[in-house]
């Protein structure tokens, strides 16, 4: 995911990466060759690329967590299902993820799940694209997306767009934003817009700022005097609680904005940390997320299996090798081409439903939640299936 408030708060992990958008390769601009053949009967190899390698305790923490993810999901395949499943180093760098990539396919992968940050991802899905694999990164930056590369990590596009479909079916289509001037948050406000020319909301102002303490506390009164002088009855903002987020809930209300009447909606989760839950500017405030007892019984399943906790993003490897084998299950020759995992019905994840998209994005199902006294209260639940309102 993108990073918060850089100059206030650095994340421990940033997924898509602190990057150079015009650095990556538009994977979408090259026409990938036929797949890998499936063999119906064998072994299926499947290529794990993983951030170990590279010193951090953190990075090995993560790679362990997806592999167990991954394994966890081809425990619950059909048993004539065989995965023989291997695992790469990227060590978290470009250079190491495109090498990972080839010595894999040499190897006979058919199929790659990982790496995780956006410039690996799209190293690999660069190296062996003339080979027709596919790589399933665990990366939510869609700059990457595209060709070969397919993100399954929760984009700012999905999430807006359910959130603002939502908003406008609720009778507060009068959309206000605030966002931060850093690629993340312009990536989430193009989202937003996206979203809300999609569902025929308005935005009827939008505010920005810098990424340090003075410039969001000099904002705040712009904040809130735009989104009251518009007339709007939303406030999108796009910043995570590790960023910027609690001192705008802090300063709003205090500078004018009353919750009850302009909504405030989250763009991030606002249930992580859960200390954000009690912040008094964010009670009745709006947010996404997967749904919760799909969620629940992942980490149940996982802690039990593994005695600790998963990585919050180790359902992206459960999700992608679960996919893999529903479709190699198919028993088709070309199970995993490009039109294969593009398939319309989607699949069911550890999270929920999911489908991957021609662009390389992906639509997830999420459920809209509500802060009521400091508890996560679910005011519409995420969709079981993709004929159910997506």
């Amino acid at each position: 995911m993108f990073s918060g408030l850089d100059s206030i708060r650095r994340r421990s992990l940033v997924i898509a990466g602190a990057i150079s958008m015009a650095a990556l390769v538009a994977c979408d601009q090259i026409t990938a060759p036929a797949a890998p053949r499936v063999d119906a009967g064998e072994a299926t190899t499947v290529a794990l690329l993983v951030p170990s390698g590279s010193g951090d305790g953190g990075d090995a923490v993560l790679a362990q967590s997806l592999e167990n993810a991954a394994r966890l999901a081809m425990a619950d395949l059909p048993p004539e299902i065989v995965i023989d499943l291997r695992i790469y180093s990227t060590a978290g760098d470009p250079a190491l993820a495109q090498q990972a990539a080839l010595t894999a396919v040499s190897e006979g992968a058919k199929i790659v799940l990982g790496p995780v940050f956006a410039q690996s991802a799209n190293a690999a899905g660069a190296a062996v694209r003339d080979s027709g694999v596919n790589v399933l990164s665990f990366s939510n930056n869609t700059d990457i997306a595209g060709g070969n590369v397919f993100v399954l990590g929760a984009t700012f596009q999905n999430t807006a767009n359910r959130l603002v479909g939502f908003a406008q079916s609720q009778g507060r289509g009068n959309i206000a934003m605030a966002y931060a001037q850093s690629t993340a948050g312009q990536v989430a406000a193009r989202a937003v817009e996206s979203a809300i020319q999609q569902s025929g909301a308005t935005l009827t102002t939008r505010t920005t700022y810098a990424l340090s303490q003075e410039d969001v506390i000099a904002a705040a009164p712009a904040v809130a005097d735009g989104a009251n002088a518009s007339g709007a009855t939303a406030l999108i903002l796009t910043g995570d609680p590790f960023g910027e987020l609690p001192l705008l809930a802090q300063l709003l209300p205090e500078n004018g904005l009353d919750p009850a009447n302009v909504k405030m909606i989250g763009l991030t989760r606002w249930d992580v940390p859960a200390s954000t839950l009690s912040l008094p500017g964010l009670q009745g405030g709006w947010f996404a997320l997967p749904d919760p007892a799909l969620q629940a019984n992942f980490t149940s399943r996982y802690s039990s299996a593994f005695q600790s906790a998963p990585h919050p993003i180790a359902g992206l490897a459960y999700d992608g090798m679960a996919a893999i084998g529903a479709l190699i299950a198919s028993g088709q020759a070309n199970a995993l081409s490009t039109s294969a995992l593009t398939q319309s019905q989607g699949f069911a994840g550890v999270n929920g439903v999911f489908r991957l998209l021609s662009d390389g994005t992906n639509q997830r199902a999420l459920a809209v939640a509500e802060i009521q006294e400091s508890q996560v209260v679910v005011i519409d639940p995420a969709p079981r299936s993709f004929s159910a309102g997506f």
